[in-house]
Parts: C-alpha cells; structure tokens; sequence
C-alpha cells in the first residue's frame, strides 16, 4: 500500500472470539498500521462495536479537546462516552481483545461480523448486520446513495 494513501477498511468477514475474546482482524486492515498503533472500540448507541483507527482518533480528539470545560453537560457526556470506550491494538497474530462490557453492549457471545466502512470499521452480531442489510437493501440502497450524494 502506498505510504501516501489513508488506510481504507472495505469489506466483510465472519469470525469467532477465542476463548479469551480475542478477535481476529483481517490482514487487509491491520497492513497499513504498525505495531504501535492504538485504536478505540466505543460502543455505538445502534448495538454495535465501532473501531476508529489512528487517525479517526485523531479527530475525536481534537473535537474534545475544544470542548469548553464549563460544558457540563458535554463534559458529563464525555466521561460516559469514554468510560465505556477501550484502547487497543493487534497482538503479534492479528487480533484485538475485546472487554466484556463492550461485547455486553454489542450482544457478542462468540460470532462477529467485521464490516468496514472505509475510515473505520465496525463489529456486529450477525443478527444485528442481517438487519443492517434488510434495511439497506433493493430500492432502499438506491435511495440512500442519493440522500448521501454517492
């Protein structure tokens, strides 16, 4: 991959949790980044994982970083966010481990489907991605591309 262009996190895969719910990650996503990087699992409010690399990190940091601190409110929010967020990084064989909390939240006992989503990557079950489809499917999928402008 050239070193000029941004990671892109495009496809789907099946894959289990170990037994120490770890979660393998495809090569195709892990080529672009070095053993030092972090990335954070955060649970979405949809019922899944979202896993946001270096650089989409990077702007969530800095959005937070602007945050007024007499924000209460925003501050209040903030904590909760990352309170239930984790930092992690792949292991010498391609994996993340995931905490329990956040796969509680994303109801994943031992499948998981990997989707990406270009600058990020998001964790389902396959019950719930089965529904991403439904709903994104036929004439749908059409309709969304235009209210997206693609």
């Amino acid at each position: 991959m050239s070193a000029t262009l941004a990671p892109h996190y495009t496809g789907l895969f099946r894959h289990a949790l170990d037994d120490k719910n770890r979660l393998t990650i495809p090569s195709a996503w892990r080529f672009a980044h070095g053993t030092d990087d972090v990335f954070l699992a955060t649970p979405h409010p949809e019922g899944y994982i979202a896993v946001l690399p270096p650089a989409e990190v990077q702007k969530l940091y800095d959005k937070i970083a602007g945050m007024a601190l007499s924000d209460g409110l925003g501050q209040d929010f903030v904590a909760r966010f990352f309170a239930q967020t984790q930092s992690l990084w792949f292991d010498k064989s391609g994996r993340i481990s995931l905490g329990a909390g956040l796969l509680e939240h994303a109801g994943i006992a031992k499948d998981a489907v990997l989707v990406g989503s270009l600058t990020k990557f998001n964790i389902y079950t396959p019950e719930r991605w089965e529904r991403v489809e439904a709903r994104t499917s036929g004439e749908n999928f059409g309709d969304i591309m235009r209210r997206l402008g693609l």
